[in-house]
C-alpha cells in the first residue's frame, strides 16, 4: 500500500473517538482479537491501539491471561519487534498500544510486487528469527506468525502481535482442545490442538518465508478445513521453492518439532548465504526496493492526548440483527426472512430485560472478523453487505421446512434421506443453553433439564460445552461448514469438553454422537461475564447417521 487513503481509514459511527486518553486519528483495520486504530503519544509519536472484541473482553479467564501476557510483552525488546508501550487489561474494554510501523505488511508487499527475490527472503527470515528470539526470551510464544503480522519498515521487518496472541490461546492453560492461529500458517501440532512451543513459531516462520518466496501459501489455497488436513497429514512440496532455500525450509517445516532448526541456527544460516552483504549492512537497500515509499502518517488531532484520562471506551448502544443462515443445508447462503429476525429480536430483548441489562455482549453475528482468534493484523476489513429479507413469508429452517415461532420444524416437514443416500439436515434456530438446559440429538432437541447430550458448563475453568455421548471440534472458518467438512475434522476428534472462550459469535462447532449422528452448532449469542447468568444461543443442524 503506497497511499495513505488505503492504509488509514476514517473512523466509523461505531468507533470510539478516544481510548484511555488516546485520541483516535484513523482506523487501521480489524481482526480476530479486535479493532486497530492509529493514535499518537503526547509527544506526537504514532502508535497502533488495539481494542479487544467485546465477546473476548466478556470472559474473565481471557482478561486474566491478557493481563499476564501484557506484563510479559512489556519485557520484549528487539530490533525487529513493534514494542508494546501501553496497555490496560482491566479497561472497558481491554486495550494495548504498540509503536506504529510505517510500512506495508508482507501480505500487501507480495500482492503489489509479487514474490520476493532470494536475498530479500534471506533478510526477512533473519530479521523475523531475531524478533522471535526476543519474544521467546520474554517467555512468550507468538503462535500466530503469518505474513500480515510481519510489517516491512524501511530498515527491516517488524513482528507484531506477539504480546497478546498467547492470551488468546486456550490450549495450554485450560482443558485442551481449542487450536488458535491462522489455518494456512499453523504447525501440525497446533492444527491438531497439541502442545504449542517455540518450535511452533519456527514452523510458522518457514511458512511465512515460503509465502514471500512463492507469492502464495505453501500448503495451497482452498477451505481452512482442507488446508489444515494437508498440514497435519501431508509433506510440503519443497520443489516449488528456490533451490538455494530448500535446506532452510526443510529444517523449519519438519513435521516433528524436535527436528526443526532453532532460531540461532536460522539466523546464522541466512547470514552465511548473504555473505559480504550481511556484514556491509545492505538490508535497507533491499527493503526500499520491496516496500516502496512510506505512506504519510496523519498528524495528531487537535485535542491533546491525556494519559491520565480514565481507561474507558464509551459504551455503544445494543444492536440486535438477524442471525446467520444455518450452514450445511440447501440454500445456506440465502438470507433469513424477516420473521426470524423479529423472533430473534424479541427473544434477545426479553433476555436483556430479565437480566437487567447484563447480557450486553450480544453481538451482530454477521460482523465476523476475517482473521482467527489470535493477534489481529493491521489490515483493512471490508464492509459486510446487508442481507435481504422477505416480510411476507416465514423463515425456512436448514431442511427447507418452515420453522414455527419457537424455532421448531413440524415433524411432518422433517426431511428424509435423498434418493442418492446423502442425508439431509434437520434444522433448529435459536436453541438456548444455560445452567438449567441442554440439547439432545433426539426430539425434543431443546431440553429444559441437564439430561441432554450437549450441556453448557461455566463452573470449572471457564465456560465450555461438554458431553458424555459426543465429541467436539471447532471449525476455524467464517465460511459455511458442510457435512463433509465436519466428517473430515471429526474423524480423529476425542474432546468431550470444548472451552468457549475462543469461540466468537458466528463461530461453528461440529459434534459427533456415538450413534453416528453429526451436528453443527453456530453460535448466535454468547454471554459469559457472570457464570451464574451465563447463556449461549446456537443454531442447530443435525445429519442422521452421517459419521461415515
Amino acid at each position: 500500500m503506497n497511499h495513505a487513503s488505503e492504509v488509514f481509514q476514517p473512523l466509523r459511527a461505531d468507533d470510539p473517538p478516544m481510548v484511555a486518553g488516546y485520541r483516535l486519528a484513523a482506523r487501521l483495520g480489524a481482526g480476530g482479537m479486535g479493532r486497530v486504530y492509529l493514535s499518537h503519544t503526547q509527544g506526537g509519536r504514532p502508535v497502533a491501539i488495539k481494542v479487544v472484541r467485546p465477546e473476548l473482553a466478556d470472559d474473565p479467564e481471557f482478561r486474566r491471561r491478557f493481563r499476564r501476557e501484557v506484563e510479559a510483552a512489556r519485557r520484549v525488546r528487539g530490533a525487529y519487534t513493534a514494542e508494546l508501550i501501553d496497555a490496560d487489561a482491566d479497561g472497558t474494554p481491554p486495550w494495548a498500544a504498540t509503536l506504529y510501523v510505517p510500512g506495508p505488511s508482507l501480505t500487501d508487499a507480495v500482492a503489489r510486487r509479487g514474490p520476493l527475490p532470494v536475498p530479500a527472503v534471506l533478510w526477512l527470515v533473519a530479521g523475523v528469527a531475531e524478533a522471535l528470539q526476543a519474544v521467546h526470551a520474554a517467555g512468550l510464544v507468538h503462535r500466530d506468525l503469518k505474513p500480515s503480522n510481519v510489517l516491512l519498515a524501511a530498515d527491516g521487518p517488524r513482528v507484531i502481535d506477539f504480546g497478546i496472541s498467547l492470551a488468546a490461546d486456550f490450549t495450554s492453560y485450560t482443558a485442551t482442545g481449542a487450536a488458535v492461529g491462522t489455518p494456512h500458517f499453523m504447525a501440525p501440532e497446533q492444527a491438531s490442538a497439541g502442545e504449542v512451543t517455540a518450535a511452533t513459531d519456527v514452523f510458522a516462520l518457514g511458512q511465512t518465508a515460503a509465502f514471500a518466496a512463492l507469492g502464495r501459501p505453501l500448503y495451497g489455497e482452498g477451505s481452512a478445513v482442507g488446508v489444515l488436513y494437508r498440514i497435519v497429514h501431508d509433506r510440503p512440496d519443497l520443489s516449488v521453492l528456490p533451490e538455494q532455500l530448500r535446506p532452510l525450509f526443510a529444517r523449519c517445516l519438519a513435521a516433528d518439532p524436535k527436528d526443526r532448526a532453532d532460531l540461532a541456527e536460522i539466523v546464522d544460516w541466512c547470514r552465511q548465504r548473504l555473505g559480504a552483504d550481511a556484514d556491509a549492512g545492505a538490508g535497507p537497500a533491499v527493503w526500499r526496493d520491496v516496500t516502496g515509499p512510506e505512506p504519510t502518517v496523519p498528524s495528531p488531532l487537535s485535542t491533546p492526548t491525556s494519559l491520565s484520562t480514565p481507561t474507558r471506551v464509551e459504551p455503544q448502544p445494543l444492536v440486535v440483527t438477524r442471525p446467520q443462515p444455518l450452514p450445511g443445508a440447501p440454500g445456506e447462503r440465502r438470507a433469513r426472512h424477516r420473521r426470524t429476525a423479529l423472533i430473534t429480536a424479541a427473544a434477545v430483548t426479553a433476555g436483556v430485560v430479565a437480566l437487567g441489562g447484563l447480557l450486553w455482549t450480544v453481538q451482530d453475528a454477521g460482523n465476523r472478523f476475517r482473521d482467527w482468534v489470535a493477534g489481529a493484523p493491521a489490515t483493512p476489513d471490508p464492509d459486510r453487505s446487508g442481507r435481504s429479507a422477505d416480510a411476507a413469508t416465514p423463515s425456512p429452517s436448514a431442511s427447507g421446512a418452515v420453522a414455527d415461532a419457537e424455532g421448531r420444524t413440524p415433524r411432518a416437514s422433517q426431511p428424509s434421506p435423498t434418493a442418492s443416500g446423502t442425508p439431509r439436515p434437520i434444522g433448529r434456530v435459536l436453541q438456548r443453553l444455560d445452567a438449567k438446559s441442554s440439547l439432545s440429538f433426539e426430539e425434543p432437541f431443546q431440553r429444559e433439564d441437564r439430561e441432554g447430550d450437549i450441556r453448557f458448563d461455566c463452573e470449572n475453568a471457564g465456560c465450555a460445552l461438554q458431553s458424555d455421548t459426543s465429541v467436539f471440534v471447532q471449525m476455524f472458518t467464517d465460511e459455511g461448514v458442510s457435512l463433509d467438512d465436519c466428517r473430515l475434522m471429526l474423524a480423529h476428534a476425542d474432546r468431550r469438553r470444548w472451552p468457549l472462550a475462543s469461540v466468537p459469535v458466528g463461530g461453528q462447532i461440529c459434534v459427533r454422537h456415538t450413534s453416528g449422528d453429526i451436528a453443527l452448532l453456530t453460535v448466535q449469542t454468547k454471554s459469559t461475564a457472570l457464570p451464574e447468568l451465563a447463556a449461549l444461543t446456537v443454531d442447530l443442524t443435525i445429519w442422521r447417521r452421517s459419521a461415515t
